[in-house]
């Protein structure tokens, strides 16, 4: 099956945060504060992808308000994070919106993702992702992870849909 024969049938996207929606890094304040920088390109992305009523999904393997914060900017309400096991949660997900593994398209970037990446219908690396991604992935954006993969992805996505692009 083809890209674009998978793309049309996703109805939940599910992605990693650090390297994905961000560029990975990670600055650290004086007191400890921690800030990210996400790509707005991404948001308007997010936002079009719940306009066409697909559903959204983060899944991070570690914990920032920052993070909570961008979600609830964005109104993404999946937001796991803290989370060991990426394939576990999106189990849970999955089964939340009574969906099929086939309807998923997970975005990543590291080997963390890759158990997530092996299960669903369309696995998505972003360009600077681990060469152990790329190789499990279906697709690689020619975006980086934080500069416009997210947006790039969605846009795939939504254009393989007839009439909602």
């Amino acid at each position: 099956m083809d890209i674009k024969e998978k793309a049309k049938k996703i109805k939940l996207i599910a992605m990693d945060v650090d390297g994905v929606l961000t560029d990975g890094k990670i600055i650290l304040g004086e007191k400890g504060e921690e800030y990210k920088n996400f790509f707005a390109q991404d948001g308007m992305g997010i936002n079009l992808a719940l306009e066409a009523g697909l559903d959204i999904a983060w899944i991070s393997g570690r914990e920032s308000k920052v993070v909570e914060a961008r979600a609830c900017q964005l109104k993404v309400k999946e937001v796991y994070q803290g989370i060991e096991d990426k394939s576990r949660s999106l189990t849970q997900v999955v089964k939340k919106h009574n969906l099929s593994l086939n309807q998923v398209a997970y975005i990543g970037d590291d080997l963390n993702d890759i158990p997530a990446l092996q299960r669903v219908g369309l696995a998505i690396a972003v360009a600077n992702a681990v060469e152990e991604v790329k190789k499990k992935a279906d697709f690689t954006t020619k975006r980086k992870g934080g500069e416009g993969a997210v947006r790039e992805a969605i846009t795939l996505i939504l254009k393989a849909k007839e009439g909602v692009w």
